[in-house]
């Protein structure tokens, strides 16, 4: 048996009334999801997403991306404070990109591993201290899911129905019990729910 140090496992991400984390056009449909992810309860929740995790686990699409947008706004005075703290943090953090394709990392601060999510996530548990954040990345929460690895959920969800696109949640899942952590609704309809798994 592996040995672990008592790290939770978290995850966060955006998602539609029907489940999808984008739309019908494809990765970067964001179109259901871009206008709740700046509310005030969306912000808030994102702050509680990262104050307690130590290492941030990204899939290749999103550590591109984000590289392109958060180190802007961790030297951006005039950002929100909280989109700041966060850009801040995951600027600083240790990153473990999972890729395929990437022969090197495309952040300082962090290292590319080629290797099934579950096996990653196990071997971080097993050393460090802080909890080990899958960000926004689907392609590495749904094995983790299959896996019955991950220990918190942090999902903004946003009143819209996309009809199509990505689903996070699909058949063949372990059967999972949870518990509400905390919800908070937005007036735009948007809803931050943490639900922690029952284990």
């Amino acid at each position: 048996m592996t040995s672990t140090t008592g790290r939770k496992v978290t995850a966060n991400i955006a998602l539609t009334l029907d489940g999808h984390y984008n739309g019908p056009a494809g990765p970067a449909d964001f179109g259901a999801i871009a206008p709740y992810v700046t509310t005030e309860v969306a912000r808030d929740h994102m702050t509680r997403i990262w104050e307690n995790a130590t290492t941030a686990v990204l899939g290749r699409t999103n550590a591109e991306g984000f590289l392109g947008f958060w180190p802007s706004v961790a030297g951006d005075e005039n950002a929100d404070p909280r989109d700041r703290g966060y850009a801040k943090w995951l600027v600083d953090t240790e990153k473990v990109v999972l890729s395929t394709t990437l022969t090197e990392a495309p952040w300082e601060r962090a290292r590319v591993v080629n290797a099934p999510a579950a096996d990653v996530v196990t071997g971080l548990k097993a050393t460090g201290t802080g909890e080990i954040l899958v960000n926004s990345s689907a392609s590495v929460i749904k094995p983790l899911l299959a896996a019955d690895l991950i220990d918190r959920l942090y999902l903004l969800i946003c009143p819209e129905i996309t009809g199509g696109g990505g689903r996070l949640f699909e058949d063949g899942l372990p059967a999972t019990q949870w518990t509400l952590a905390r919800h908070e609704t937005g007036v735009l309809g948007e809803t931050a729910v943490i639900y922690d798994r029952v284990r």
